[in-house]
């Protein structure tokens, strides 16, 4: 197992973006999320693609885009454009998930699938071949600072089983209220991605919190 910590700019303190970008690459972040919402899909307004723009500037970093919108396949191949690496869409919100992925995938950009918390595993079987990656939200998706929902283990063990039927590799990412407490836990379930916002950005030295984040987690990928 590669295990990755991608510690999401959510929580970041965007005055001083290009700093914070800065620590957690120093404290050997492998990515950056980056939080889009429209305030629709979820409550919470965010960034747009000029932020994703003037990351790819200042970052070596691979940009994972989390696309937390209506209608995402408009607004795809803006962000690629921009210069996202990775690009996640909600099952919740397309209903042709499987046209949505492979037109992320002819930009040249892996293509994820994100689940809500009440969203089954089973929802990926149609399209698990054409996914390089799965979200498993393990909070209600829209704020940075919630509590990591306990049963959010087994819905990662859950989609691993439907990727292994399907004899899909895609990786599995974590996102929500993921800190050292629980980090091994859901390594053991079988995620490779941690996404973190205010356990990292939340700290008063970045990258030290990320380097704790990635040893917790070892924990389990070395057992």
């Amino acid at each position: 197992m590669t295990l990755r910590i991608a510690p999401s700019i959510l929580s970041a303190d965007f005055a001083c973006l290009r700093d914070a970008v800065a620590a957690v690459e120093a404290g050997g972040a492998d990515l950056l999320h980056v939080d889009v919402m429209d305030g629709r899909f979820v409550p919470n307004l965010t960034i747009g693609v000029p932020v994703v723009e003037a990351l790819a500037r200042v970052t070596r970093l691979p940009l994972d885009v989390h696309l937390m919108i209506v209608e995402p396949e408009r607004h795809i191949e803006a962000f690629a454009r921009a210069g996202a690496s990775l690009i996640s869409v909600h099952v919740e919100v397309s209903p042709h998930l499987d046209r949505t992925l492979t037109a992320i995938r002819e930009l040249g950009v892996q293509a994820g699938a994100v689940l809500n918390p009440s969203t089954p595993a089973e929802t990926l079987a149609p399209v698990a071949e054409l996914l390089d990656f799965v979200l498993v939200m393990s909070v209600n998706p829209g704020f940075s600072g919630q509590r990591f929902i306990p049963r959010s283990p087994a819905k990662v063990q859950a989609v691993r089983a439907v990727l292994e039927r399907a004899g899909s590799r895609a990786s599995i990412a974590v996102d929500g209220g993921i800190q050292p407490a629980n980090a091994a836990q859901v390594v053991r379930a079988g995620a490779d991605i941690l996404v973190a916002a205010s356990a990292i950005f939340g700290a008063d030295d970045p990258a030290a919190a990320t380097r704790r984040l990635r040893a917790a987690a070892r924990v389990a990928a070395s057992a």
